[in-house]
């Protein structure tokens, strides 16, 4: 494939993925310097259209960004007018007083929103300032320079054969170059995760940590919709199987965001994660707002969340990695969008600069600095150990000490704990089979809770099925020869898609089989195999979810 022709385009900056990180990025390049020449590229049908948060949107980075954001259109219009903390049990509820959570956990002045939908706006406004965006043009490829810096990418090929083989209508796709190159693909990214090995950006770093949210849309009986109104639970179904949580926010037009989020460094291999989700919503409380509404859409995505501790360097020579490809997400908050786009826009004033200077594929210093020192650090420290105090103790010790610590922080700036490590990454976390039981899953009734393969035909999942498989598997042999007999395969449970099963021949015994087409985008795969012998890399460009306002 090496010698492939390809047309080549020079800008100031690429940017690889119109999530609120690049956009912001993008936006804040051209408020500085209008003749700057910056492309957005996008793996997605469209912009949004690969776009999952939760979400409560605090506005703290837009404010920073576009401050008439309002007066501009944008659509975040749903002001949040209750908060509620709830711990379920089985049967029943206990409301946790508000006064308890430290001020950071308060939703006042947060909006209920689409982050698909104000990405598409933002991308308005980006191409309002004469920023080039291009949809369905998925990055495949890193080039480096001859000083082994990166200096583009290779966007827009199309028609592999199965095998990999080119095939008759293929097209290469074009190499888009840059003094920098900005790399904001969320979570788990694909060439994120390439840099960072490369250059071993993670070298001081503890090890990054994830969760698995699960999101459904749901239209609901006007009589029981609360527009403004936020709710988080804890403790069941997960109780100690999995940390983890709900979110239930009311947005307008009687509709409601259902979702749920698994933390991934559960150890019991029978752990389902879809199914908790489904069983979570025949709670009582939740079954009764649920009661007569639809479901509307569903998708899934990781969650990064191992915060302050497993930031990477965020920059390497020719470029810097935005957002979530970073980690910033402020766990108990469930909050990462606002730093998301602080990152965007510190990026770019650094980019800026150096630009200005005369330079160019070096290392963006400053934006590093800016992170660790700036408004986005101050976010995360002060959250810093809940994760790892959840990890070690479990729920009550992390609500009980992960609660003082957050009040420590806030109140005097210290912790008592210091910074606490994470320990093992999710995949080792993973425990064998023979140490855990079956968990039994009640059947989906079809009305509240349904079916992996119905839910994902509400995310629009499509992808061409004559492209190879995006889902590299390192050794095919190992799901069968390895992680069915020591880990009852868990593939086949912590997929959110059904990508993954072990079908039992007669013939030839159990065989492992990849339905990529069903493939989400969410990354756990990459994430949680035990064997880590799953590579998520990104299809042909347009392909995957295409998701409307989630």
């Amino acid at each position: 494939m090496a010698d492939i022709e390809r047309e080549s385009m020079e800008y100031d900056v690429v940017i690889v993925g119109a999530g609120p990180a690049g956009l912001s990025a993008a936006i804040r390049l051209k408020q500085l310097d209008a003749d700057l020449n910056v492309v957005v590229l996008e793996k997605g049908s469209e912009v949004g259209a690969h776009i999952l948060s939760g979400a409560v949107l605090d506005p703290a980075g837009l404010n920073a960004l576009i401050p008439d954001w309002k007066e501009r259109g944008a659509p975040i219009t749903v002001p949040v007018k209750k908060d509620n903390f709830l711990f379920l049990g089985e049967a029943g509820s206990v409301r946790i007083p508000n006064f308890l959570m430290p001020p950071l956990m308060n939703n006042h002045g947060n909006y209920i929103v689409s982050m698909a939908n104000v990405c598409r706006w933002m991308a308005e406004q980006a191409e309002e300032l004469g920023v080039e965006i291009f949809p369905g043009m998925a990055c495949s490829q890193l080039i480096y320079g001859e000083n082994d810096e990166l200096v583009g990418v290779v966007a827009g090929e199309f028609g592999k054969n199965p095998d990999g083989s080119i095939g008759s209508d293929y097209e290469p796709g074009m190499e888009l170059r840059g003094k920098y190159v900005f790399l904001s693909e969320g979570a788990r990214g694909s060439l994120s995760k390439e840099i960072i090995a490369k250059y071993d950006l993670a070298k001081d770093s503890d090890v990054a940590k994830f969760g698995l949210g699960m999101k459904e849309i749901w239209e609901v009986d006007p009589a029981l919709h609360r527009e403004g109104t936020v709710t988080h639970t804890m403790g069941w179904p997960l109780n100690g199987n999995a940390g983890g949580g709900s979110f239930i926010y009311h947005l307008e037009n009687n509709q409601v965001y259902v979702g749920f989020v698994v933390h991934l460094n559960y150890a019991n291999p029978y752990v389902f994660p879809y199914m908790e989700f489904q069983r979570f919503k025949h709670h009582p409380e939740i079954a009764k707002l649920l009661k007569g509404g639809r479901r509307v859409a569903y998708g899934a995505r990781v969650i990064s969340e191992g915060g302050y501790q497993s930031m990477p360097k965020a920059v390497f020579p020719g470029g810097a990695l935005l957002g979530c490809s970073v980690g910033l997400v402020n766990l108990p908050r469930i909050k990462g969008n606002h730093n998301a786009m602080f990152s965007g826009k510190f990026a770019a004033e650094a980019a800026f600069d150096a630009i200005k200077g005369g330079r160019s594929g070096d290392e963006l210093t400053e934006y590093n600095t800016e992170l660790r020192t700036g408004v986005i650090a101050k976010d995360l420290k002060k959250v810093r150990n809940v994760k790892p105090l959840w990890s070690k103790l479990g729920l009550i010790a992390s609500l009980t000490l992960g609660g003082f610590d957050m009040w420590t922080n806030t109140l005097f700036g210290l912790s008592l704990f210091g910074t606490l490590r994470h320990g093992k990454n999710d995949a080792e976390a993973t425990g064998l089979a023979a140490d855990h039981k079956e968990i039994n899953y009640p059947k989906p009734d079809g009305t509240l809770s349904f079916d992996r393969l119905t839910n994902v035909s509400f995310s629009a999942t499509n992808h061409e099925e004559s492209q190879p498989s995006h889902l590299h598997l390192t050794d095919p042999s190992l799901p069968i020869s390895v992680n069915l007999p020591k880990y009852a395969e868990p593939a086949q449970r912590y997929c959110p898609a059904g990508v993954y099963e072990v079908i039992d021949d007669p013939s030839t015994g159990p065989r492992f089989q990849v339905n990529f087409q069903n493939c989400v985008h969410c990354k756990t795969c990459d994430i949680k195999d035990p064997s880590q012998n799953i590579t998520w890399v990104t299809p042909q460009g347009g392909d995957g979810p295409n998701y409307p306002n989630m």
